[in-house]
């Protein structure tokens, strides 16, 4: 027997702006300052993985490491950040959001001073993996504090605007670390990430509103979260809607978790040219978020998130085609990458936004489930399919036609359950 319709179906045609409500506690950022903040707070994530993958081969020399031992430390990074991200919205229920980031924040902090004075892989391993647990709260708590203060159109705007800001991580990590990795050593690019997350600590405690009063958390009891996290997880809406943003990201993460092995080996570019990977991928992330911003209001989520879907299976089946028939060459084999990445930051605020707003009443929880999800499949491609097809950019192309193709069942099977429900 089908369970009775949720009492707010969300992919019904969204409204005209309204303005976000007025808390009772004060807001202190204006919306491009607090979309500014946020992203900021999120980049802590890719700055943590794209930053170092230019410094593998020396990491590995410096360490007496084997090359799936230094793999191994973005794959126990990416276990604990998947592992953790499934309580830091439910923490932020119960005890607020701004105490959460502040929290995790120092806690990344210390972890990331521990990797640069690791001195053998095994500590370098325990370090990240304090890196990882506390990595997530700034895209999980930022997720919820959108929604805690915008509504509808609103929210997805500022949405797109955290991913157009914090798109400039991707791009830009790879590129420094490179740099870094030249002028100095693979121990700079630890220490620059301490000073940056120190400085955005001194940031946030100073101006990160409280978007939760007391008297709206809930209680952290085992009773209380069994009972929220039941809910949740019961819920295929939230499985389809969740799985359409994880397996749409987990298409471009292929890419960025082959880029030690993949770029050297298929393409010849050495540590300091990683550029040409993550270039294409972060413009069309940025470019896909600017036109989301644009459209946000003006269409239903469900046009929206099929026209990125038209992106995205176009890039991913020429990309497919132009290495059945080619050797992989620049700029051929990367420019595939900017249109996936445009419809892949179409597709994302809306099948967001629409799976938060399946349970109003506990999106951190939410927030944190679906980060857990996009997070945990990226850890399996990183530890287990990217290493087996980072050897083939053929392989790879597959790869990706594969993940998005699976996205793509994954919304339309959403979009008939929910009419059964309807019905």
């Amino acid at each position: 027997m089908l369970p009775a319709p949720p009492a707010n179906l969300p992919d019904q045609d969204i409204a005209d702006d309204v303005p976000p409500p007025e808390p009772p506690h004060r807001k202190p950022l204006t919306a491009g300052a607090l979309a500014t903040m946020l992203a900021a707070l999120s980049m802590i994530g890719p700055f943590s993985i794209d930053a170092y993958l230019p410094a593998f081969p020396n990491i590995q020399a410096t360490l007496g490491a084997t090359p799936l031992e230094v793999q191994q430390s973005l794959t126990f990074y990416m276990l604990a950040f998947a592992g953790m991200v499934l309580w830091h919205g439910a923490l932020s229920d119960a005890f607020g959001r701004r105490n959460v980031i502040l929290v995790s924040l120092g806690m990344f902090a210390v972890g990331t001073l521990g990797c640069a004075a690791a001195h053998t892989v095994h500590y370098l391993w325990v370090f990240r993996i304090m890196q990882g647990v506390s990595a997530g709260a700034g895209v999980v708590v930022g997720r919820a504090i959108i929604r805690d203060l915008y509504e509808d159109a609103a929210a997805a705007r500022l949405l797109s605007l955290v991913t157009m800001i914090f798109s400039i991580a991707p791009a830009v990590a790879p590129i420094l670390g490179g740099w870094i990795v030249t002028l100095f050593d693979w121990r700079a690019i630890f220490l620059s990430l301490l000073a940056y997350s120190t400085l955005l600590f001194i940031f946030c405690y100073r101006r990160l509103p409280e978007t939760l009063p007391p008297e709206k958390r809930h209680p952290f009891n085992p009773r209380f979260l069994l009972r929220n996290y039941g809910e949740i997880l019961r819920s295929p809406l939230f499985h389809f809607k969740t799985a359409v943003v994880a397996f749409n990201f987990a298409g471009l993460f292929i890419y960025i978790s082959a880029a030690p092995v993949f770029l050297p080996q298929q393409l010849g570019l050495g540590a300091s040219q990683f550029g040409w990977l993550f270039i294409p991928s972060v413009s069309g992330i940025f470019l896909g978020a600017l036109a989301a911003n644009r459209i946000a209001g003006k269409m239903t989520f469900a046009r929206q998130i099929g026209i990125g879907f038209c992106f995205l299976l176009a890039a991913a089946t020429l990309n497919l085609l132009y290495h059945l028939f080619f050797p992989p060459a620049l700029p051929w084999t990367v420019a595939p990458l900017l249109f996936y990445t445009f419809g892949m930051s179409v597709v994302a605020p809306g099948a967001t936004l629409l799976a938060l707003d399946l349970f109003p009443h506990i999106r951190g929880t939410v927030a944190s489930c679906q980060s857990f999800a996009v997070t945990l499949l990226g850890a399996i491609v990183a530890g287990v399919i990217a290493p087996v097809l980072s050897h083939s950019a053929l392989w790879l192309a597959a790869g990706q036609m594969a993940f998005s193709g699976s996205a793509l069942a994954l919304w339309l099977t959403s979009r008939y359950y929910r009419s059964i429900l309807s019905r």
